[in-house]
């Protein structure tokens, strides 16, 4: 039995203690023992706003330890696995530490705030031989998941474009200080330069234009064009102030020598060159779920991670730095 506390329990700390229970429910051989967060005992009482609904408003956390010092929870606990879902520049240290302390870790993206303490992250779950993996969710996301196989196995021949999208009004709180989010660029864009990673590999170069919309929080918004020795046509964009009653959207659009795939309202479209369209069967499960189960999974099995390895989250980051050099400059382009 696997014993879980986690750090952090904002929306996307309870997004994961969601997901713990269920597989609990399910029968996965863990224990979620402790939640620890400075204002734990305001928002045990409160409402975490993101851009997708939890499970619930307000959370019974009486089953379990609370703390509001990672200290304390670390010398009264004894803990196999913690989730980290603090804001990003809180990453690398905690998350160093407790590998230091041979625990594994599952720690929400971008990795770091930086590629350098991501690299960091990397070698110390090395040294001590851990499990570290980054919540790089939509690697689990069941329509980008039919993605990944479409340009894995070619059934639609070679790809020869992607066009991808995420927005949403703005978020709250430390998001908008882009000392500690990266802005739009780092914390919302980075799912789809992730996407761009995963599906085409590291691209040579890359060129953004952004700018800054609200005082103080980074890029607000991003488009960027990533060039391919192969000259396939990929671009992402974000754009986190989308007001009203726009909430989030994300979409996407992959072209293959032999049809086409286009994602948007939570339904894949598949159009063969040759043949009727249809859409795609996918699971109705999140990739926050399906993210976190292969996780576990793969501690409870001894079997290291393989779909969403740090190296490569690292290695998003490192894109997402050099579309900021970029967009620091009016699209320079990049080398990576």
């Amino acid at each position: 039995m696997k014993k879980i506390g986690i750090i952090g329990f904002g929306f996307m700390g309870r997004m994961h203690f969601d997901n713990y229970v269920r597989l609990i429910s399910e029968g996965l051989q863990i224990q979620l023992v402790a939640i620890c967060d400075l204002r734990i005992e305001e928002l045990k009482q409160g409402a975490a706003s993101g851009n997708i609904a939890t499970e619930q408003e307000v959370y019974d956390l009486t089953p379990y330890r609370l703390y509001d010092d990672i200290d304390t929870m670390l010398e009264n606990e004894e803990l196999d696995i913690v989730d980290v879902a603090l804001p990003t520049y809180l990453h690398a240290d905690i998350t160093c530490r407790l590998l230091d302390k041979g625990i594994h870790v599952f720690c929400e993206k971008p990795v770091a705030g930086n590629s350098a303490d991501g690299w960091r992250m990397v070698e110390t779950a090395k040294r001590n031989e851990k499990t570290l993996m980054i919540g790089q969710c939509l690697r689990f996301w069941p329509a980008y998941e039919y993605a990944k196989e479409c340009v894995e196995d070619g059934r639609y021949g070679r790809a020869t474009a992607g066009l991808f999208f995420r927005g949403s009004g703005a978020p709250q709180g430390w998001f908008l200080e882009g000392e500690k989010s990266g802005g739009c660029i780092m914390d919302m864009h980075v799912h789809d330069a992730d996407m761009v990673h995963w599906l085409f590999g590291k691209p040579d170069k890359v060129s953004s234009v952004a700018c800054n919309i609200i005082p103080g929080s980074g890029y607000d918004m991003v488009s960027t064009n990533y060039i391919y020795s192969d000259n396939k046509v990929v671009n992402a964009q974000a754009d986190w102030t989308l007001e009203g009653d726009h909430g989030l959207v994300m979409t996407y659009r992959l072209n293959f020598e032999g049809g086409n795939l286009v994602f948007e309202n939570n339904i894949v479209t598949v159009n063969p060159k040759d043949a009727p369209s249809f859409v795609a069967e996918l699971s109705s499960d999140m990739g926050y779920y399906r993210e976190i189960k292969y996780f576990l999974q793969s501690i409870i099995d001894g079997e290291p991670v393989t779909i969403c390895t740090p190296e490569s989250a690292v290695a998003t980051l490192e894109i997402i730095e050099a579309e900021i050099r970029s967009a620091d400059q009016a699209g320079v382009l990049e080398v990576l």
